[in-house]
């Protein structure tokens, strides 16, 4: 069994376990893998979002939160494909890392047999990806400081290579003419400026609460845009 497919099956044990949980020596044996690999394993489960918790003590082991698990759901190979593909255009995009992760939890709650066939669907959409974008980096911080509505200072440089540093409130990304733009109340120019996510050298969050500043405040967005939920 490859790695992937383990992380799947381990994903699928600790769901059949319940409360019950599993211990790593019990995993080890199941998947005939050491427990420094299953450990490792786990780490990499909860990283990618999967609710797992080691429970301390005798009889303890690993144990998924329930509360956080997806209900049973049915997905079609076309709409995970479609997934994907999403997630594939938005590739190092806001959000991208987070769309990702629930690409991988409806992939997790899929049969193994309805996982493959939407795996051979995904192989067959190629995308090409060739924009430049924001650094992993600056965009973290780009979307901690949209999501925690908090302030953010920016090294931005202009179209005319002009650098300077500002402090920024958040109100909106946005995608327009063929580039991501991080919208906000500029305090320097005590104005709302659009910024060219690929133009902000460095971002760094600061802890001050962001002023709250309505979408509406930045006028009329052109005819052909619209809000997520819009959609």
């Amino acid at each position: 069994m490859n790695r992937t497919d383990r992380l799947y099956a381990i994903r699928e044990e600790l769901r059949r376990a319940g409360q019950a949980g599993r211990t790593a020596e019990r995993l080890a044996a199941t998947f005939a893998v050491s427990t420094r690999t299953i450990k490792r394993d786990i780490s990499t489960l909860q990283h990618s979002g999967f609710p797992a918790w080691a429970r301390p003590g005798p009889g303890g082991g690993y144990v998924v939160d329930a509360e956080a698990t997806l209900p049973p759901v049915n997905f079609t190979e076309a709409e995970v494909a479609g997934l994907a593909a999403a997630a594939a255009v938005h590739r190092e995009q806001p959000f991208a890392e987070h769309l990702r992760g629930a690409l991988n939890k409806v992939l997790g709650v899929m049969d193994s047999g309805a996982r493959d066939r939407a795996t051979s669907l995904t192989d067959r959409i190629w995308i090409d990806t060739s924009d430049a974008p924001a650094t992993p980096k600056v965009q973290r911080a780009l979307e901690h400081a949209l999501n925690e509505m908090r302030v953010v200072t920016v090294d931005y440089v202009d179209h005319q290579g002009a650098a300077t540093t500002r402090k920024v409130d958040p109100i909106l990304l946005a995608f327009t003419r063929g580039h991501w733009y991080f919208v906000g109340h500029c305090r320097l120019a005590d104005g709302i400026r659009w910024f060219r996510t690929d133009r902000v050298v460095g971002a760094r969050l600061t802890k001050e609460r962001a002023a709250a500043i309505p979408v509406e405040a930045i006028g009329a967005p052109p005819s052909s845009a619209a809000p997520l939920a819009d959609r």
